[in-house]
């Protein structure tokens, strides 16, 4: 490895990219990590983290509202979104302190430039010099992605901008109906901004159980969101009048005038300007990533590419396993194959989504014999505070041999019960485990290992 600057150079300061230098580092290898804008990536600065602060910021608007039922007088209160911001963005800043001493505690040397190959062992850094290594790592991430271009495009905001706004907007349009729509509009809901959102499905949450689909939009609009389907943005104009508003115009021939109009439609692989053609790094032509093998080999033998970049799943803490699992196979001599099964996950709307494992029509596909177990019960808290909520909590267990193939659970605490949740389910538990486990009681959570009668029975037929 002498021949080279550096035994592993890796473009992207995320999660993954961190933690793949972070594990190589501490196997001897000498690390360069290359990162343009801000060491963290996109979960840390604008992401996951920020969005779950706002999350928790906008929620303390019911704690307030639920307080009169349980006996305690609040005067009114008012809230200022500069002030979020600013705290916001002091936590943010710290977190990325912290992911910078890391890398460079794991003995890894940091460059805040943008890399792009010049070659399969050659990378050009933005100041023109090179850097040779003998494996590349490419962790760019993904990025947010408006679609096919509209009139009155540029007045959109994303994800990315969404963090930053000077001001709270009254009202608010977000079109799409997945993770990032749902969890903004609710967010601005919570902070009593007037929310609709626009989905061109006819449900939101595409690739959800459609119980909590269904479960999710109920509870939603009962909030006050309105949630426009089989419908898309065809334009949008901006009118000066008092301030800045927009006019959105719908494909139904509708229109709706707003503050601000973001897109969350989705994200695409950040793959553009890294020079992959160069050195024949292939896109897979299903899902734009960078095409991977089990091991996140790309069609280079010395290249690598883990995370969003890859469009398989985009979810940080398996961008994690990914670069650790690379590290630990490259550098540690020890081989390891992350397996993409089974990984819980979480919509951070209101009220909270958790889920692992297959939804009830992945599982009646799969497999002939299905038992359903589903439940949807008044929390404790709301017998008090009177607010009209419901949890749901579904169990999908192969009829045939008992194992619990997957969980879907909707309200207050549904990601921290999935997370524990996920282990048995990983582990293989069966629902005959689940109903030998003593409950908790008095917790939403004990209905898992409560619903001894299945809801739903499906028996699929041979074919003749």
């Amino acid at each position: 490895m002498a021949d080279y600057d550096v035994d592993l150079f890796v473009i992207g300061g995320g999660s993954g990219g961190v933690r793949a230098a972070r594990i190589a580092a501490g196997h001897g290898a000498r690390v360069m990590v290359a990162e343009e804008y801000r060491m963290g990536g996109t979960c840390v600065i604008r992401g996951c983290v920020p969005k779950k602060l706002l999350v928790i910021a906008s929620h303390i608007h019911f704690e307030i509202e639920d307080a009169a039922g349980f006996g305690w007088t609040i005067p009114p209160v008012t809230f200022d979104w500069p002030t979020l911001i600013a705290n916001k963005d002091k936590e943010i800043a710290r977190l990325e302190r912290i992911y910078t001493a890391n890398v460079e505690k794991a003995g890894a040397h940091i460059v805040k430039t943008r890399a792009e190959f010049e070659d399969a062992h050659t990378l050009r850094l933005g100041s023109g010099e090179t850097v040779t290594a003998k494996y590349v790592m490419i962790a760019t991430g993904g990025m947010p992605n408006h679609g096919k271009p509209i009139p009155g495009i540029e007045h959109v905001i994303s994800s990315d901008e969404v963090f930053h706004l000077p001001s709270l907007p009254k009202r608010i349009v977000i079109q799409g109906g997945g993770y990032i729509a749902l969890e903004f509009a609710c967010i601005f809901a919570g902070f009593g901004s007037d929310v609709t959102v626009v989905y061109r499905g006819d449900n939101i949450l595409r690739g959800f159980d459609e119980d909590v689909r269904a479960h999710v939009r109920a509870e939603m609009e009962r909030e006050g969101i309105t949630i426009l389907t089989g419908c898309t943005i065809e334009r949008i104009d901006k009118v000066e009048k008092r301030g800045t508003e927009f006019t959105t115009r719908l494909s139904n021939g509708s229109s709706i005038a707003s503050d601000r109009v973001m897109f969350a439609i989705g994200r695409h692989p950040n793959v553009a300007r890294l020079g992959l053609e160069k050195v024949g790094v292939a896109i897979n032509p299903a899902n734009g990533g960078i095409a991977v093998d089990g091991f996140s080999r790309t069609s280079v033998p010395n290249i690598f590419a883990i995370g969003d970049v890859t469009h398989r799943t985009n979810l940080t803490p398996v961008a994690i396993r990914e670069g650790h699992a690379f590290a630990d196979t490259v550098f540690g001599k020890r081989p390891v194959e992350v397996d993409h099964t089974n990984i819980p996950t979480a919509v951070f709307c209101q009220p909270e989504v958790g889920t692992v494992g297959l939804t009830e029509a992945q599982a009646r596909a799969q497999f002939s014999h299905v038992d359903v177990y589903k439940t949807d019960f008044r929390p404790i808290k709301s017998t008090m505070s009177g607010r009209d909520t419901r949890i749901l909590m579904k169990l999908v267990v192969d009829g045939s041999t008992d194992r619990v193939l997957g969980c879907h659970i909707v309200g207050d605490g549904a990601a921290e019960m999935t997370q524990v949740v996920a282990i048995a389910v990983k582990m293989k538990a069966t629902k005959a485990d689940f109903d030998a486990t003593m409950a908790l009681h008095p917790t939403a959570a004990e209905e898992l290992v409560t619903m001894r009668t299945p809801t739903a029975r499906y028996v699929r037929q041979a074919a003749e």
